[in-house]
């Protein structure tokens, strides 16, 4: 265990004064949730929530070969994300193993901001600090210099448009400009995680208070709510996104998690992880890998990381999230199961908690999608 003292974010005392009950996540003193977590959960779907993201890892990229450097130590086609946009990627071990999953934003012509998963941060500045020899790039740890907040949910965009005149409507998803908002210069990025539409801003951890009580106050009539880890958890399972740790580790690789579509093999030169992967890549069309599959709960139980997965007394697979879903009303989890049982609607499919095989049935993922 390490003995260091956790990291608190610029907005600690706000939590500390909202009541908030605080968690220590990846080294990190983070609000885990205010009130009820299942109300903070439902103000996201309906109106809006209010979240501290500043233990996220930003690392800055710059440089003639910035480009480059990433291209060779991420999976994904770098070069080709236009400014201003933003791209969902990962950087892989040799082995092909996922060592974290990125957003990356292009900020300029030469200036990229690779945002990495808190419990992975250092692991993945070490790697890029390690893979840019040779590039004309410098890599930079920008964890310092920036608070993260993010307003989630379909009350959003007209919260944000009270504090603001950069132009949000023209902001698609996965883009980011920067702008002012409440008088605070940030970048706006519309990303989310929450299966919602929603922002995030990047600002000077010295701003972070100013414009978090501006967000409230101009969300206040519309319902936004402070928000913490444990809905963001329920949230993007619902939305069926992956969770490092959980849908994604380095034992699997981006095609046993189903997301081979990150990996660009047709982008110039070579690239850490190239060979391996296209050798899984080759594996996983012979012999399907097991699937990520979303499970629904016929009774209360709720399934945990971990449980395994039954059909017919065998062992098919092993849940790797699972809670109560406060939109369907149940019990939900995401698993990895044998393909043979992976189709939706498959029934006879069981959790084994504690000894006790619950019935569940096999659904396709996202368990939720927002209507546009």
């Amino acid at each position: 265990m390490s003995s260091s003292p956790l990291r608190l974010t610029a907005l600690d005392a706000v939590h500390r004064s909202l009541g908030a009950t605080m968690t220590d996540f990846a080294g990190w003193d983070m609000p885990l949730r205010y009130g009820s977590e299942r109300d903070e959960h439902v103000a996201v779907r309906t109106k809006a929530g209010l979240f501290d993201l500043s233990h996220m890892g930003e690392i800055t990229v710059t440089g003639p070969e910035a480009n480059r450097l990433l291209d060779h130590a991420l999976v994904g086609n770098i070069s080709s994300i236009g400014t201003g946009r933003a791209r969902y990627t990962m950087i892989c071990q040799e082995d092909g193993g996922i060592l974290d999953d990125l957003i990356v934003y292009r900020l300029a012509e030469q200036e990229y901001m690779v945002v990495a998963n808190a419990s992975n941060a250092q692991v993945v500045l070490d790697a890029l600090m390690e893979r840019s020899a040779g590039f004309d790039a410098e890599v930079r740890d920008d964890r310092d210099a920036y608070a993260l907040i993010a307003v989630q949910g379909p009350e959003s965009p007209g919260i944000l448009k009270s504090l603001t005149d950069a132009d949000l409507d023209g902001l698609k998803y996965y883009a980011g400009l920067p702008g002012t908002v409440a008088g605070v210069p940030a970048l706006i990025a519309r990303t989310g995680y929450t299966g919602e539409d929603g922002f995030e801003l990047f600002v000077a951890p010295e701003h972070a208070e100013k414009l978090w009580q501006a967000l409230t106050e101009a969300g206040e009539p519309v319902g936004l709510t402070p928000c913490g880890l444990s809905c963001r958890d329920t949230l993007r399972l619902e939305a069926g996104m992956p969770l490092y740790g959980h849908e994604l580790t380095t034992s699997l690789t981006p095609f046993d998690a189903g997301l081979g579509r990150v990996v660009k093999f047709e982008k110039e030169g070579d690239f850490v992880g190239r060979a391996a992967l296209l050798e899984a890549a080759g594996r996983a069309e012979k012999n399907p890998p097991r699937v990520l599959v979303g499970l629904v709960a016929e009774g209360r139980r709720v399934p945990r990381a971990g449980y395994t997965v039954v059909f017919g007394g065998e062992v098919i697979g092993e849940v790797t999230s699972g809670a109560p879903s406060p939109t369907l009303g149940k019990p939900i989890a995401m698993a990895y199961v044998d393909a043979a049982h992976a189709a939706p609607g498959t029934s006879g499919v069981g959790v084994d908690i504690r000894g006790s095989h619950e019935p569940y049935e096999v659904v396709a993922l996202p368990f939720y999608k927002r209507q546009k």
